[in-house]
């Protein structure tokens, strides 16, 4: 039995699994205890914003170029493996620097190479997956378990020891995260190895795919995914100045890491149902309704129970974006793609934690308001998608047929 689970774990798939697991580990982190850190360094609360944003703007003129080369290259993997390298050591640098300029700049060294990697890897992963016949929800859920276990330890230990435990256990797992990059398998098969006359055709490729409904869909997506920006840089600040401890902070965002991992891990059974954008639809309205309710301090247990639609706000949209685009896009484009929807997200996130970071300085929960408004812009917009374009046999299509349609 122990040979057979060290066997799945040498897979391509178990190495995957265990990269995800540690990449992200540092976000479980922070996302409880990087606000409340920064407030302990003498951060303002717009300044938050700033902090969260500025690496969402630099990512917003490299993005598609990462995309771009890691899609040249010979494997999706030299590039995840380059990023992640940067991004661990980079934290080191937040022991020696005090004060808004200095940590704005080394986390923006930490997160920019993140945030590089994260489309690279998706997309790898995905096409990975297609070939193999293998589940690609159930090798991302791990990342969703490393990120649950990291934040319900930093709970645990912030609760015995203060907020100072945060900088410690983020520069650890940045170093983690560096090491289990170089375990990864190649994702690309012999025969899709990218070719040096190749990138003429791949971007042709992805100018086609920017059609109106295609696009309206992304930037649907887009919004629904930055309204859990908000969540991750505010929820815990405005938590904790109504009054809750740390050690029932953890835990609301630790319940909501474990239903989005029940989701990815049973989401093959809502692939093979509905197509990808109702997916993200149904996960913009459920968005617009639970930041609705936060926007209202509502009793701690109900807090708990709105937590729990991560697995729809989260999973499912985040699931059902990333197989959108694989089934609308080619393989020698995969990356670039996958980036183009993190750019878009970029521009709306960027534009968002900066009003948002003021919201939360006026109005405390009730910035969650304009989360709320957030998400629903992005269910009308997919919405929209959907009459220009029918998603009847959207899973079916192919890259072919998208340039035709």
């Amino acid at each position: 039995m122990i040979e057979r689970w060290l066997g799945q774990l040498r897979s391509p798939e178990g190495r995957t699994s265990l990269f995800y697991f540690c990449f992200y580990m540092g976000n479980g982190a922070a996302a409880s205890y990087l606000p409340i850190w920064l407030v302990q360094k003498g951060v303002l609360e717009d300044q938050i914003g700033y902090i969260n944003a500025v690496p969402i703007i630099l990512m917003i003129a490299i993005n598609l170029i990462v995309g771009r080369i890691a899609d040249r290259a010979k494997d999706w993997r030299q590039v995840i493996v380059v990023a992640t390298a940067i991004s661990g050591l980079a934290p080191l640098g937040l022991f020696f620097v005090s004060g808004f300029w200095g940590i704005l700049v080394v986390y923006a060294l930490t997160m920019v190479p993140l945030m590089a990697a994260g489309p690279v890897a998706d997309a790898a992963s995905l096409r990975l997956t297609r070939r193999r016949g293998s589940d690609f929800g159930f090798i991302r859920a791990w990342g969703t378990v490393g990120f649950m276990g990291l934040n319900a330890a930093t709970g645990f230990l912030a609760a015995a020891w203060g907020a100072v435990v945060f900088l410690p256990i983020f520069a650890g797992v940045g170093l983690l995260r560096a090491a289990a990059a170089l375990q990864l398998p190649r994702f690309r098969a012999e025969q899709s190895e990218a070719k040096s006359d190749a990138a003429p055709k791949a971007r042709a490729r992805l100018l086609d795919a920017l059609k109106p409904w295609f696009v309206l869909a992304i930037v649907g997506a887009a919004m629904l995914y930055s309204c859990h920006y908000l969540l991750q840089g505010f929820a815990a600040l405005i938590w904790k100045n109504a009054g809750m401890s740390e050690a029932v902070i953890g835990p609301l965002v630790a319940v909501s890491a474990f239903a989005e991992a029940l989701m990815m891990f049973g989401f093959r059974r809502f692939a093979s149902r509905f197509s990808a954008r109702y997916l993200i639809l149904a996960a913009a309205l459920t968005m617009a309704a639970r930041l609705a309710i936060m926007a209202f301090n509502p009793p701690v247990a109900l807090l708990f129970l709105l937590q729990t639609l991560h697995a729809i706000t989260f999973a499912l949209g985040y699931l059902g974006t990333v197989n959108f685009i694989a089934n609308w896009t080619s393989e020698d484009i995969a990356a670039e793609a996958q980036s183009f929807y993190v750019v878009v997200v970029q521009v709306v996130s960027a534009a968002a934690l900066i009003g948002f970071g003021y919201l939360t300085a006026v109005a405390g929960a009730g910035a969650f308001l304009g989360g709320a408004a957030l998400a629903l812009a992005g269910a009308v917009c997919v919405i929209i998608s959907l009459r220009l374009k029918s998603a009847r046999r959207e899973a079916g299509e192919t890259p072919a047929r998208l340039s035709a349609s």
